[in-house]
């Protein structure tokens, strides 16, 4: 049986500055925005994952006090381009740091504006071999094939 981790709800404080800092700093694909009377709730999904942060304010959504996750992992292929690339955005990012020169030994990190905190760690490995194949990347529209 297979366990797909899909969503991880990143508890935020203002969820308008939150979609603009994860779309628009970091890149992730907007793929929802619901807002009505009872709810707003938005899922952001970084490029080439099969998973999705979601942020709102539905009551499992405010168990978590804004910022207090940590360590949220993305992999990249190269960490000293992903830095620029989000450095060049505006967002400000920690040194890029060897612990190991094995593939899968270099990191970066940054934080979202409410403290939320976020490790990026280069697997060269990735760029031949994505865990997701590019002809099946994009769940809401964003490069999908049909």
């Amino acid at each position: 049986m297979d366990w797909t981790l899909e969503v991880v709800i990143v508890p935020v404080s203002d969820l308008d500055a939150s979609i603009a800092f994860y779309r628009d700093q970091v890149g992730f694909a907007l793929d929802h925005n619901t807002k009505n009377e009872y709810m707003h709730v938005a899922q952001l999904t970084p490029r080439g994952s099969g998973c999705s942060i979601v942020i709102g304010d539905l009551p499992s959504q405010k168990a978590m006090a804004p910022g207090s996750l940590h360590g949220i992992q993305l992999v990249v292929a190269d960490a000293a381009a992903a830095r620029e690339e989000l450095v060049g955005r505006g967002v400000e990012c920690s040194e890029i740091q060897v612990i190991d020169e094995r593939d899968g030994g270099t990191f970066f990190g940054f934080t979202d504006p409410d403290g939320n905190s976020w490790a990026v760690q280069q697997l060269k490995v990735r760029a031949d071999k994505p865990l997701i194949p590019h002809e099946h990347r994009g769940r809401f529209g964003e490069g999908l094939e049909p």
